[in-house]
């Protein structure tokens, strides 16, 4: 079973995510395969390994002796990943591409490292999640991390890192907004094919919130367009300017005291971030590497 390390790391993988069903999104594959993993490992030792309970996952005897085991091989093989790099020693830019809100504000701050995992260049496009699953199919991308759930034939897609969306001004908010509260403001938008206006539309449609009946001053495609529109918005009009944007966008503002974010009451918006390839290149070195990283990444 040593030789296969794959169901080592769906058996990590669910520990780590205390549930199977998570693990799955995690790994990219379906949940039966990770039960079916488990149970694998769990024939070949002919013990029991995990046991599912209501409030997660816990390991029993066996699975603890395991899961030290697995971590040491990981730990293992991860070193041993980097050695194998060294003897491939191939010269290429690696490009990812990533829709707006994780390009710009969030892969920034790890693609110095991302280079040093793969010893190359790193490159990133960044356009909407549908464009860049586009250039994903046509090999003109090597990663993508996208903030759609848009799923296609040929593309793996892993569960990244949770994001929520919020309301936000550069005037103090309610901490707890009403469906009533939202027409006093005043509102710049993002453009009807972003996934954020999708997103936003569908919870406004279930508070009953008529989005037609809003001040709408502006509807622009981009994050920091809308940002920067906001931040330097008259601080002292009746009617506060307000969006509603990832937290990952303007929680450098909200730390310095120049947006205010709220909530809607009774309702979270929030959504998923995925990293997609190609099926093809399930096993590829540089796509394997970068990959783990991100998924390594426990805070983001």
């Amino acid at each position: 079973m040593l030789k296969d390390f794959a169901k080592l790391q769906t058996f990590l993988m669910v520990i780590k995510e205390k549930s199977f069903s998570k693990a799955s999104a995690k790994l990219g594959i379906s949940q039966p395969a990770v039960t079916q993993q488990i149970k694998f490992i769990e024939d070949y030792l002919d013990t029991k390994i995990v046991e599912r309970k209501k409030n997660g996952i816990l390991l029993t005897k066996e699975g603890e002796d395991l899961f030290r085991i697995a971590l040491r091989l990981e730990k293992a093989i991860a070193n041993s990943e980097k050695e194998l790099l060294k003897i491939i020693n191939k010269e290429f830019t690696f490009v990812m591409g990533s829709s707006f809100a994780i390009g710009n504000y969030v892969l920034p701050n790890y693609l110095g490292e991302i280079k040093k995992k793969i010893n190359n260049e790193v490159y990133m496009h960044v356009a909407l999640s549908g464009e860049i699953l586009d250039q994903l199919e046509e090999k003109k991308i090597d990663v993508a991390l996208i903030e759609s759930p848009i799923f296609r034939e040929g593309i793996i897609y892993r569960e990244w890192v949770e994001d929520e969306l919020v309301v936000f001004s550069n005037q103090p908010l309610p901490k707890q907004l009403k469906a009533d509260d939202l027409y006093n403001y005043d509102w710049i938008c993002r453009d009807e094919n972003s996934h954020t206006r999708k997103l936003t539309s569908e919870v406004f449609e279930e508070m009953g919130v008529q989005c037609n009946s809003f001040n709408v001053i502006g509807v622009l495609a981009s994050p920091t367009a809308i940002k920067e529109s906001i931040v330097n918005a008259d601080k002292t009009a009746q009617r506060p300017l307000v969006s509603i944007m990832s937290r990952h966008v303007i929680q450098s503002e909200i730390a310095q005291g120049r947006l205010f974010e709220a909530r809607l009451k009774n309702y979270k918006i929030e959504r998923k971030f995925y990293i997609a390839y190609l099926k093809g290149r399930k096993h590829d070195a540089f796509v394997d590497n970068v990959v783990n990283y991100l998924l390594s990444l426990t805070k983001i």
